[in-house]
């Protein structure tokens, strides 16, 4: 049922529209004042309001631009008396849908409320339509089509139908949102929002916040209540990445939303119904961190109901060449080139390399050697971690320093060599600067992390 705020400071007008808006299914909420309409916006958070420009307290004009610094997307509908035109077209230009004269027609006023809501539903589709197009087009083909990722896609097959909650493990860079959005668009949610948090980003202080939303006032700096991302998904999906990074308050209250489906803002008293898809994502088990105990172990058995494995590019190794021509004709587009292909050395390094960013390190390194090429893209287009790689000697041979892996080692021991080197040498270049450095790399931070502790680097 949609709700819809009357300010007016006429109570008859407000008793007579409030009937009117009962018969045709909304529910009405009165106030006959600008200060009353501003509480009454903050409490009740109506989806739509009617604002008499003329009212006790202040001018209507004011009012329409405190609810919109307070709520963007509110629909506004003006009244105006005879001869305000100028009023009326100001309002339009502050964000006001339209604008009605006085005395009020029913009729009229049930059409101008119908075609707000109707254009409203039409922005978000269009805006949906073109977020759905663009999904499609990067899902097609960015996850590969080896036996098992088709296994992988079977899975999504039969779990996006339902509103099971997912569990998405895998490395960094294996495709998880992608394979998220990929299960929303083959949902019965499909046409709702997709909202993407990326836990390992969100400061501690910040995650509830962002999480559930919060009240003016709440915190310093708190000048308006904000929705939190589950509010902005609801009755869509929501993707939680890196969920393992969840401090252990918010886990708690996590909790609570995954058995009760409802929220609470920061600071704020009301309890509010959602209800969402969730899917999480992982590079690590969820049940290795309940054992360290850095998760918790109800969270994490009320999460577990569907886990999907996606396995790293080099155990798919038939996937390499076929997704590296994808990410080719992917960069062409954004890029504006037109180049043509890869030399037959670049494809043999691409088989023999490790790709321990996986897909996002592949479509990145991709992109710059589309950047330095012409038509053909050539070993010299590509980082210097691949160019160590000798395609034509049995022998893996380092420019730096000279030192050469000897065949005896077998490749996955010569790759981890030739993977510290490149990495310290990274790190000089940049100054121990972690973040610049997973950035050169094409992995995220906890990728290097992982490898500088297994390398045995000082962190």
């Amino acid at each position: 049922m949609k709700t819809i705020l009357i300010v007016d400071d006429e109570p008859d007008i407000l008793w007579a529209l409030s009937n009117v808006l009962k018969e045709k299914g909304f529910f009405p909420i009165m106030a006959q004042n600008g200060k009353e309409g501003l509480k009454k916006l903050e409490e009740e958070q109506p989806d739509l309001a009617v604002l008499d420009i003329r009212l006790p307290d202040m001018n209507g004009i004011e009012l329409l631009k405190r609810m919109k610094s307070k709520e963007q997307d509110l629909l506004v509908i003006m009244f105006t008396a005879y001869g305000e035109i100028n009023s009326a077209v100001e309002a339009i230009k502050l964000g006001a849908f339209d604008y009605l004269n006085k005395p009020i027609a029913n009729e009229e006023l049930l059409l101008v409320i119908e075609r707000a809501f109707k254009t409203k539903n039409l922005n978000e589709e269009v805006k949906f339509l073109r977020q759905r197009l663009h999904e499609k087009i990067e899902t097609k083909d960015i996850l590969g089509k080896s036996k098992v990722m088709k296994n992988v896609f079977n899975q999504i097959k039969q779990v996006s139908p339902t509103d099971l909650t997912v569990i998405l493990q895998g490395e960094s860079g294996t495709g998880k949102e992608v394979v998220a959005h990929f299960i929303h668009q083959k949902s019965l949610r499909k046409n709702k929002p997709f909202i993407i948090v990326d836990c390992s980003t969100i400061p501690e202080s910040l995650v509830e916040s962002e999480l559930f939303g919060y009240e003016k006032g709440a915190f310093t700096g708190a000048d308006k209540r904000k929705l939190g991302y589950f509010e902005l998904a609801n009755e869509g999906t929501i993707f939680l990445d890196e969920i393992g990074n969840l401090p252990s308050s918010t886990q708690a209250k996590m909790l609570r939303v995954l058995e009760e489906r409802t929220i609470q803002h920061l600071g704020g008293k009301k309890v509010i119904k959602i209800n969402v898809r969730i899917i999480v994502a992982t590079n690590f088990t969820l049940e290795e961190a309940v054992r360290k105990g850095c998760f918790r172990e109800d969270l994490y058995h009320r999460l577990n109901q569907f886990i999907i494995f996606l396995p790293p590019l080099h155990n798919r190794k038939e996937d390499i060449i076929p997704l590296a021509q994808y990410f080719l004709k992917e960069a062409n587009m954004e890029l504006h080139k037109q180049i043509n292909c890869f030399s037959p050395e670049v494809l043999k390094l691409f088989n023999q390399y490790s790709w321990s960013g996986n897909i996002r390190e592949m479509k990145n390194v991709i992109k710059r050697a589309v950047l330095l090429a012409e038509e053909t893209i050539f070993p010299r287009h590509l980082p210097e971690r691949f160019q160590l790689l000798s395609p034509a000697s049995k022998e893996f041979t380092s420019r730096d320093k000279g030192i050469i892996i000897s065949e005896s080692l077998n490749l996955k021991q010569a790759i981890e060599q030739l993977e510290k080197k490149v990495i310290k040498k990274v790190l000089q270049e940049v100054a121990g600067n972690k973040v610049k450095a997973a950035k050169v790399l094409g992995i995220d931070r906890k990728s290097l992390y992982n490898k500088m502790k297994k390398f045995g680097f000082k962190m």
